[in-house]
Formats: C-alpha cells, structure tokens, sequence
C-alpha cells in the first residue's frame, strides 16, 4: 500500500509539475515560429542533457545495466510521444490535438492493468470518466472532422500511457536520488539521439531556423525547465502514487495551458471551456478524495 503522506506530497509535486507543463504551450508556440517542429525539440532536449552533464558529470559514470535499459526504454517511449504529438499538431487543430492528448488519462488505467495486472481502484475508475467528459467539453473537438494529424496524435497517446505506466514500474528499482538523475538522463540522451534520427530523415536539409531572442527564450524555458527540473520530479515522485492518479493529475495540463494564455496573451475561456474545466477538476478530485469521504461516511454512520 502507497504512503498516504508520501502519496499526497508526491501528487501535490505532479500537480505542479502540471502547472508549469502548461506554460510550455504557450513557449512552444512562440519558438515554433522560429524553428521547424523536430529541431526545436533536438534544441530543447539539448540544453536539458548538457545541464545533465554539468551537474551530473560524476553520477552519470557509474549506471549499471539495468538501469541503462529502463532508461533507454522510457527515452523512446517519452521521445516517440513528442515527435508523434509535435508531428500531428502540424496536421489538425490545436483543440483536436489537446483532446486527444488528454485522453491519455482514458487509456492508462488499460496500459495499467495490461502491464502490471493490478486492479484500477473504483473512484480512479470514475475519475477518469467524468475527466474525461470534461475534456471533451472543455476542448470541444471536431470529432466529424478526423484527420492525418488526429490518428498521428492518437498514436502519441498510445506511448504516453506506457511511459506512464512504465515509469511507475522501474521508478520502483531505483529509489535513490543519484539513481533518479541517471534515469532522468538516459531517458533524455535518448530522446535526444532519437530525434537527431528523426530530424535527417523527415526535415534535414529543409528545415527552418532562425536565432532570435524569442527562440532562445522558448528553448531555455522548456529545456531547462520543461525538461531537465520537470523530468528529475516526475522520475522522483511518481513512484509515490499510482499511474492512474498521476495521469489524471496530467489531464488538467490543457487547463493551466488555458489560464497561462489569458495571463500572458489575453486568450479568454468561454463558458463552454469554464463548465469542461470544472468537471474535470471534479473527476481529479473524485479520483483522490471519493474513496477517503466514503470511508468516513461509512464510519459515521457505523458510530450511529
């Protein structure tokens, strides 16, 4: 059984983790004015493994084998999401591929129990439902409308829930700190090499980029921040909770996204996006709190 305390403080970090997720949107969006989609993540991923190297240099010497292997895994599997999801949004709406992103909470509790054979608790289960009809409201998508870009951000969704699911199972064998900076590295190296291939297959020699200040802003923020922090604290804490809860807690991204864009660049939520918001907060707190209120309703009612 998950530490309550540890479950919380975990969650409470995936939440802020989320947070600032959302503001890589809006960091996204102005850097790929500058640079075509596969070279921003390689300039991306390449200041998040050179602070690696920086800070770690020492740490990063002494992995072992298995440690290499899960780390590899999660790298493909984290880098297969980019390339699929930033390849997709090419070819669809921004609102068709936020859905579709979030549905990643739909489908991790399946890639849970297919890879672990463990049951999804009841209020996880309903969670994600209710989540999930939250999305559909708050991005309302084009659903008549399915593309090239969708089924490529479908197939984004699919590695996402692995990722997750995977991270909770190695995180597990690998509980030091010295031993989460080495994952988080390996899984970055990874995606880093698997998007250089990428990059020379599809958008070498026709690529865009252009240096400017906009750029490197973009870049530094979700390198640095994005990727080289958020990856150390997802390695770390999500051990301590579920992949179902932690997905759940992923969904609400589209709604930092939203605030972030109405602080920094006056995009309003309408009611439509207000009512969705609201349900999926409530599926993620229905998911965390329904199980602990029915217990004390149950105890109440036994002491009457």
């Amino acid at each position: 059984m998950i530490n309550k305390i540890k479950a919380v403080k975990a969650e409470l970090m995936l939440l802020t983790m989320t947070m600032i997720w959302g503001a890589t949107f809006t960091f996204t969006d102005l850097g790929l004015n500058f640079a075509s989609p596969i070279l921003y993540l390689i300039l991306r991923f390449a200041v998040a493994v050179l602070l690696c190297l920086i800070f770690f240099n020492k740490i990063l010497l002494n992995m072992d084998s298995k440690m290499v292997k899960h780390g590899i895994i999660l790298g493909l599997l984290f880098g297969g999401g980019f390339i699929f999801q930033t390849s997709g949004i090419n070819h669809t709406s921004v609102s068709n591929s936020a859905f579709i992103t979030g549905l990643t909470v739909s489908i991790v509790p399946f890639a849970f129990w297919i890879l672990s054979k463990k049951k999804v608790l009841l209020f996880s289960k309903i969670g994600v439902v209710v989540a999930s009809i939250g999305l559909v409201i708050f991005t309302n998508p084009a659903v008549n409308e399915i593309n090239f870009g969708d089924m490529l951000t479908l197939i984004s969704i699919i590695f996402w829930a692995v990722y997750i699911t995977l991270m909770d199972k190695y995180t597990k064998h690998h509980k030091l700190l010295s031993e989460t900076k080495q994952m988080a590295f390996m899984q970055m190296i990874t995606s880093l090499l698997l998007f250089l291939i990428v990059f020379f297959i599809t958008e070498f020699p026709n690529h865009k980029l252009i240096f400017n200040n906009d750029l490197i802003l973009s870049f530094l923020f979700n390198g640095a921040i994005a990727s080289f922090i958020l990856l150390l604290v997802h390695t770390r804490f999500q051990k301590d909770t579920t992949p179902v809860k932690a997905a759940l807690i992923f969904s609400l991204e589209p709604i930092f996204a939203a605030i972030i864009a109405y602080i920094f660049i006056d995009e309003i939520l309408n009611n439509r996006e207000l009512l969705g918001a609201s349900i999926l907060m409530f599926g993620v707190l229905l998911s965390e709190l329904g199980q602990p209120f029915l217990d004390l309703f149950a105890r109440k009612k036994l002491n009457t």
